[in-house]
């Protein structure tokens, strides 16, 4: 990898239930036809709708790649706009995935902290961010299934560098194109915000990654 890019991974997922088109990946795959620009390496990965699988993939992702900013795209059925995810969830995974399996006690990781809150600001993100077609807005909970799952592993393994996107699902007027030129917009600001967080970082010292207590709630999104 060049290194003057910077690499940037952004994964879909996969059909579950009756979703057998799955919006997140199709928008995924048609970020990776516009590009982050051109000093970023962009690498995409569709994830299966697989509690231990995930796990796998993104501890990967962030051993093997070490990524300036790992983006979760999922989909949320019952929304119209997309979703700018901010904290992710430790507890509360009951709902079985596409194998039947539940993480034990519903638990990410056993020792984790309740929440672990993303260096990316989302609500300047949603505020900032304009996308002809559809809206962007800001979630303060991501639900309890395998995105948020991965989203809280990814935040872990990347000390907050880490964003979960939930997009609606597709439809004659939100095709899987507009969808990823909104990726594309998001992402790009994001990598914005990131950038301030370090500069930020350097001045006073402080270490990447910040986590906070928090009762789990939510439903099911993907």
């Amino acid at each position: 990898m060049d290194s003057q890019c910077s690499c940037v991974v952004v994964t879909g997922f996969g059909p579950f239930r009756q979703h057998l088109v799955n919006s997140s990946w199709e928008a995924v795959k048609e970020l990776s036809k516009l590009g982050l620009g051109s000093d970023v390496e962009l690498r995409i990965l569709q994830l299966p709708v697989d509690y231990r699988e995930v796990k796998q993939r993104v501890t990967r992702i962030w051993e093997d790649l070490q990524p300036q900013l790992t983006v979760h795209v999922g989909v949320d059925p019952a929304v119209k706009a997309i979703f700018l995810e901010q904290r992710g969830k430790n507890r509360g995974y009951r709902d079985a995935d596409i194998r039947g399996f539940r993480p034990e006690r519903g638990v990410c990781l056993p020792d984790g902290p309740e929440v672990i809150v993303s260096r990316v600001d989302m609500k300047a993100v949603s505020r900032r961010v304009a996308v002809e077609g559809v809206a962007v807005a800001f979630s303060g909970d991501a639900g309890r299934y395998v995105c948020d799952y991965a989203y809280y592993l990814s935040l872990h393994h990347g000390n907050g560098c880490a964003a979960l996107i939930h997009v609606p699902r597709l439809s004659p007027w939100l095709p899987a194109s507009l969808l990823g030129k909104a990726l594309q917009v998001i992402i790009q600001e994001m990598l914005k915000e990131t950038e301030k967080a370090r500069l930020k970082d350097r001045c006073t010292g402080n270490s990447l990654g910040k986590s906070i207590q928090g009762e789990p709630t939510g439903g099911l999104l993907l």
